[in-house]
């Protein structure tokens, strides 16, 4: 088969495959919404390991802690005891001895009240990071709610968008008529769109395929065209908005799609042409 002329086999972008509008929100919350979920679960699990590390440095303080009193009282009995021995060793009197006892009671006093305060600032920051991590859960849930909703509104667009007979095949095309639509039956991912806008009289190449438009009625929302493939002008005549126009095409033919979804003017209609995965694609530009 002869390769079509070089100014037939212009590039055509397939579809900009961001959503505009309905559709492209749905898309945007749904990767929004795994990156914040993704995000929340991370930061659980680092707020449960600080958590893990304050519980431990607590139960150390609570042990310093009543290794420090029963010191405390071992040194009481054994101060007792040595009250005596020096009084009779060094002839101190009595007041000398309980000035230097006093002493070393308020020195143990105030250890034992900083490691109370060391203690109370430890369950705080427990505290604050157990209600981190509820705070935190619960924005999880929050995203989950989100993504399952979002989930909810992509599959009931999906089931507004209209099928119809195409004019060859005696099977239903679901068709898209807007590009809204468009960009949702896209990202199904079972064929190929371009989109295009015609102008009367002029030839314009579409995929690996040209059209062009011969007449427009307004009135009755009907035009003619004529498929360019393969070597083979194929008319196309008063066919109506949202009508499938089915042709073969290709060295393996595969059923080819055209749907004009808007009458523009009386020299100007719009839609898409869409083809398998299978067919062949534009050349890229270099």
């Amino acid at each position: 088969m002869e390769e079509p002329p070089e100014h037939e086999r212009q590039k055509m972008s397939e579809i900009d495959e961001t959503p505009r509008t309905y559709s492209g929100a749905l898309l945007a919350a749904i990767a929004v919404a795994l990156l914040a979920a993704i995000g929340g679960l991370v930061w659980c699990m680092t707020l449960n390991s600080k958590i893990t590390a304050q519980q431990a440095e607590l139960t150390e303080a609570q042990q310093q802690n009543a290794k420090l009193a029963a010191d405390q009282r071992e040194t009481e009995a054994r101060l007792q005891v040595a009250t005596e021995e020096l009084g009779k060793s060094l002839g101190l009197t009595q007041k000398q001895l309980d000035q230097r006892a006093q002493t070393i009671i308020e020195r143990e006093q105030a250890d034992a009240e900083k490691l109370e305060s060391e203690q109370k600032q430890t369950q705080q920051q427990v505290s604050t990071v157990s209600n981190q991590v509820s705070n935190v859960q619960t924005d999880v849930g929050g995203v989950k709610t989100d993504l399952t909703k979002t989930q909810s509104d992509l599959a009931t667009t999906m089931t507004q968008l209209q099928s119809v007979r195409g004019d060859l095949s005696n099977t239903n095309s679901v068709i898209a008529r807007n590009h809204d639509e468009l960009v949702t039956l896209a990202h199904k991912g079972d064929r190929n769109f371009y989109e295009f806008t015609l102008i009367k009289g002029q030839r314009k190449p579409v995929g690996t395929i040209s059209l062009e438009l011969k007449k427009v009625d307004t009135k009755k929302n009907s035009y003619t065209l004529v498929v360019y493939a393969d070597d083979k002008a194929v008319p196309k005549p008063n066919r109506g908005l949202d009508e499938p126009l089915q042709f073969y095409s290709g060295k393996d033919p595969a059923l080819f799609e055209v749907v004009v979804n808007a009458i523009n003017s009386k020299n100007q209609i719009s839609g898409y042409l869409s083809t398998p995965k299978s067919a062949p694609t534009p050349p890229t530009v270099q």
